[in-house]
């Protein structure tokens, strides 16, 4: 509104001025100036009051000197380029925001739950784990869950980019914030809306706008030293031509919109620009590290591997088929916690195998789990745990299970009825897109990429050889991993370490990290409340696209300040000089605002 009552003015003025010469245009003129001044000075009062000289003191003063020399058209158009300015960057920061403002507004607020042969339609809030919700054509799906029909078709671009849709078979998880690209499909709650991931990208979004980055700051340092500046340039200018209008002329174009607007519009493009890739970053300070980090540190489990073992073979004993074994073990591990339980569960039911509830179930975590499936005994674990439970034959597993125990893959030993009757042999493989991980960051520029696990060396070992790692440190507690972080940020000589994790063991090293981000199970984990920012999508290689955005922005930032600040210097130097009156100084400078907005919205793109 502000901007349009000062260009009304500002024409007003003109009308009047051609057809009747006096002091009645000028004092529209006028009006305008004040009309801006009154905000204005609050604005530097409040900023002085925090002990700090904020940017907007040069136009205050301007803006002043102009009424006291009777410059009324330059004070008014310094009034429309400040308020220009501002409206420029309100709209650019909009547009730098698109990704975030469509995040949260695609926030999942209904989900239709299905009670015996009714369906309901009720908030997401009310939707409890082990709900049955109907997910129907074009809907967003509401909380993270299991796939429960034949497949369901998901369009995943909101949180990972990619346009095309992906197929989801039984079994397998889709992320709340999604939507359904094909039929109506059933799913099974695994989390509470406040749990499921587009909850944690949500909080993330609504930290990100709060944050300033470093560099921001930083920014609002150097403006601080500009104004002393300036006034010694203007009053040097006033003394050696004796005319005041030239003090004015290059308070004018010394007003540092470039160094108010280039900076906090280029990093938070970065954080929108990360969201459409799928990382969510808590602010542009997140940015800006990424964009100076030059070490990268990667966990295992869950990061470079899926953290979701697959099975890889059923070996059966004592007179059961392998379909038989799995479908007992799959059906007592529904009410498991354990990792090894979920996805034992999920292949089972990926092969439209049928599952069973089971009764009486007693569970040792990190042993085993014994119960009722049907008319059986059933226990699912370790071989110690199969003898203490009393099953016989245990002992025989290696017989059975032959050559294949090498390092890397999980052995789980299935006993029904009192004995021995089979084994199931699961992996956790290595991600797609980790064997180039190693590359694509050292053409990005970072120096050092280790392994920081808690797996045995020779599994760690196998995996840094195959994803090229410069050094593995394994067999890590918490504690430890916390350390080798230590070692590395006093190694780094300030370029910033990053560290890759997922899962609770990882979010004391995530913490202390300059950076560090956390794969996947937004609002599930501690890691993910200690990160600083989250890969919402199952791809560790978007650690490349977030540093490589984090270094583009930052970059754009720098451009943007230091060109901008050296087009006003020029300009000072001319205005001092006499080159340049005060209207024609104001317009430059707007010149200089437009062109340094649209430079920082630059980082938008790829």
């Amino acid at each position: 509104m502000l901007v349009g009552v000062i260009v009304l003015a500002l024409a007003l003025g003109g009308v009047i001025h051609i057809f009747e010469p006096g002091d009645a245009g000028d004092l529209v003129w006028a009006a305008a100036i004040v009309l801006t001044l009154i905000p204005l000075s609050w604005s530097v009062l409040r900023t002085l009051m925090r002990g700090d000289v904020g940017v907007d003191a040069i136009a205050l003063v301007a803006m002043v000197g102009a009424l006291a020399l009777g410059e009324y058209l330059a004070g008014a158009v310094i009034a429309l380029m400040l308020s220009g300015g501002n409206a420029l960057e309100a709209a650019a920061g909009r547009r730098a925001r698109r990704e975030l403002t469509a995040l949260l507004e695609r926030a999942p607020r209904i989900a239709h739950r299905r009670r015996g042969e009714k369906l309901e339609e009720v908030p997401v809030e009310e939707i409890g784990v082990g709900d049955w919700i109907l997910v129907r054509a074009g809907e967003v799906v509401p909380v993270d869950g299991a796939v429960q029909s034949a497949t369901a078709v998901i369009d995943e671009s909101t949180l990972t980019g990619e346009p095309l849709p992906s197929s989801h078979p039984r079994g397998s998880t889709v992320s709340s914030g999604t939507a359904n690209a094909g039929e109506a499909f059933d799913m099974r709650a695994t989390r509470t809306a406040s749990e499921s991931a587009y909850a944690g990208i949500v909080s993330l979004v609504q930290e990100a706008e709060k944050q300033r980055a470093p560099f921001v700051r930083m920014a609002d340092r150097y403006a601080a030293i500009l104004l002393p500046v300036t006034l010694v340039v203007a009053g040097t200018a006033w003394a050696v031509s004796g005319d005041p209008v030239r003090a004015l002329a290059v308070l004018v174009v010394a007003t540092p919109c470039p160094l108010i607007l280039a900076a906090p519009v280029a990093l938070i493009s970065g954080v929108s620009r990360a969201a459409h890739r799928g990382v969510i970053a808590k602010g542009g300070g997140t940015i800006e590290k990424l964009g100076r980090a030059r070490t990268v540190l990667f966990d295992k489990t869950g990061t470079l591997t899926h953290g979701r073992p697959e099975i890889e073979q059923v070996k059966s004993a004592d007179g059961l088929d392998a379909d038989e074994v799995l479908r007992l073990a799959a059906s007592l591990d529904q009410l498991s916690a354990h990792v090894l339980a979920e996805a034992l569960v999920h292949g089972t039911e990926g092969r439209g195998i049928e599952l069973e509830f089971p009764e009486d179930v007693i569970e040792e975590p990190g042993q085993g789990v014994e119960g009722l499936v049907g008319d059986h005994r059933v226990a699912v674990g370790s071989g110690d745990w199969l003898r203490r439970r009393g099953y016989s034959g245990a002992e025989g597993a290696e017989r059975l299970l032959g050559r294949s125990t090498e390092p890397g893959l999980a052995r789980v030993l299935v006993g029904v009825d009192g004995g021995l009757a089979g084994a199931v042999l699961m992996a956790d493989h290595l991600r797609d897109d980790a064997g180039e991980l190693t590359a694509a960051l050292r053409r990005a520029g970072i120096e050092r990429v280790a392994l920081v696990t808690g797996d045995q060396q020779a599994v760690g070992e196998a995996v840094g050889r195959t994803v090229g790692v410069d050094r593995v440190f394994a067999e890590c507690s918490p504690d430890e991993k916390i350390e080798v972080v230590r070692r590395a940020r006093e190694l780094s000589d300030g370029g910033g370490v990053v560290m890759v994790g997922d899962g609770v063991n990882d979010a004391p090293a995530l913490a202390l990290a300059d950076v560090g981000i956390a794969m996947g199970g937004i609002g599930a984990t501690v890691s993910s409340e200690t990160a600083d920012a989250v890969i919402a999508v199952d791809r560790v290689d978007r650690v490349v696209d977030a540093l490589r955005i984090g270094q583009r922005s930052l970059a754009i930032a720098r451009q943007s300040i230091v060109g901008g600040l050296s087009l006003s210097f020029i300009a000072m130097g001319f205005a001092a000089l006499g080159y340049i009156p005060p209207v024609a100084g104001a317009l430059l400078q707007e010149g200089i605002d437009v062109a340094v907005i649209l430079n920082a919205l630059r980082a938008l793109r790829g």
